[in-house]
């Protein structure tokens, strides 16, 4: 038997002993019974808007839902980050699982459910609230089972994963200031048996150009920020393909540009948002110092073009900063989900994402992110569905992963 197959017989027999254990039975038959009451708080908590920087609204129902469920522990931290605790029977370690609050939607966004056979649509209600939901029932199922962890387990529902956000939820919960989490589990999207173990890392920039602005016509001959904006995307789509076609997979996207008054208007202001992922910091670095020298050439070309007036000036901001994180494959909060998917008749498929669990992994803290289970589709559409389909696996996948890390008090 090599190390590695003696290595999974191990931990694919300590999750086999733990699930035989009659509290945890009674938890993991426990899920199987609730899909009305977690419907009915994926409804509620969905068409409570969560933008990031907005998530309050939802995150106070949230709290009074992890009360209802049993918790008495329930606080709301200086951003935002809803944090349950369930105490262990030893000090020392905790454990954490965690779902961010907030989606991508506007505040103004229709967020209310409509039902399509078994399907249910809604921005955001995949992605992530059916991830809150979820840990949500872990926790009603260790409750009923009445299950004593040895560790402290934290619930959390975290703000500011999505968009401009930048992870400063769970950035917050990682501070050098924080309370020490030993290990966290991170719950988000993807089929039952994706595991994410490596975090994309990404920079990404608002960059702004400024004129004096003027008549189309009276003032023709000013600087035009908006023909340097131009200037400066086609410059850099064509730089960084010497980045974005290396061997690791590199990415860059324009998301978003603005500003102008009017069609017969110079503008005064004109700005893009530019994201640029890697799994490798290296890569990102490099493609980050194309876009810098891109811009400042827009900037030179549009100054020497114009014919009177003064110049150009540009300002390029950093609007979010994710870690190019590796996660270890052999931690053993790792092998424990792992072996918790084979349990359930999934086999694991390791692979690499932008989630919360970035951060704690580029501070080498165990963390993973696992899947909210069902079927969802559309994420980040106002097309967005889920569907419960046999999700109490990927709850009972929670149940195991947690008590196998947490431990269950003798």
């Amino acid at each position: 038997m090599s190390p590695d197959s003696a290595t999974k017989y191990s931990y694919d027999k300590e999750i086999a002993k733990l699930a035989a254990l009659p509290k945890v039975e009674k938890a993991l038959k426990f899920t199987l019974s609730q899909s009305k009451i977690n419907e009915a708080d994926l409804i509620e908590l969905t068409e409570i808007p969560a933008p990031p920087f907005g998530e309050d609204k939802r995150a106070n129902r949230f709290a009074d839902m992890l009360r209802n469920a049993g918790l008495s522990d329930v606080s709301i931290d200086d951003v935002g980050n809803v944090i349950g605790r369930r105490p262990g029977t030893k000090d020392g370690r905790v454990v954490a699982i965690s779902a961010h609050l907030d989606t991508v939607f506007p505040i103004e966004t229709d967020v209310k459910v409509r039902r399509e056979g078994r399907r249910l649509y809604a921005p955001g209600i995949g992605d992530n609230t059916a991830g809150v939901v979820m840990i949500l029932s872990v926790l009603r199922a260790l409750e009923h089972a009445d299950i004593t962890t040895r560790d402290t387990v934290l619930f959390i529902g975290n703000v500011g994963e999505e968009g401009l956000g930048d992870l400063r939820g769970i950035k917050h919960l990682f501070r050098k200031q924080a309370e020490k989490i030993d290990s966290i589990i991170v719950v988000d999207g993807g089929k039952l048996s994706r595991m994410v173990v490596g975090g994309v890392g990404s920079h990404r920039y608002r960059v702004t150009f400024k004129g004096p602005g003027g008549h189309s016509w009276g003032a023709y001959g000013l600087v035009n920020p908006h023909h340097a904006l131009g200037r400066a995307i086609a410059i850099f789509d064509k730089n960084a393909m010497s980045v974005a076609n290396g061997e690791i997979k590199t990415s860059h996207n324009i998301g978003r540009i603005g500003g102008g008054t009017s069609v017969n208007s110079i503008p005064f202001e004109s700005w893009f948002e530019v994201d640029m992922r890697s799994s490798s910091q290296a890569q990102i670095d490099k493609m980050d110092a194309v876009l810098q020298k891109s811009v400042h050439q827009a900037v030179k070309e549009e100054n020497a073009d114009k014919k009177r007036g003064e110049d150009l000036r540009v300002d390029i901001k950093m609007v979010g900063k994710r870690p190019a994180a590796k996660g270890d494959p052999e931690w053993p909060l790792v092998n424990r989900v792992a072996a918790s998917l084979r349990y359930l008749g999934v086999e694991p498929e390791l692979t690499q994402s932008s989630t919360d669990a970035s951060i704690p992994m580029s501070l080498g803290i165990p963390a993973l992110t696992i899947s909210r289970g069902g079927i969802s589709s559309g994420a980040h559409s106002l097309e967005e569905f889920w569907q419960d389909d046999e999700a109490y696996r990927a709850i009972q996948m929670g149940i195991l992963s947690l008590l196998a890390e947490g431990g269950i008090a003798k």
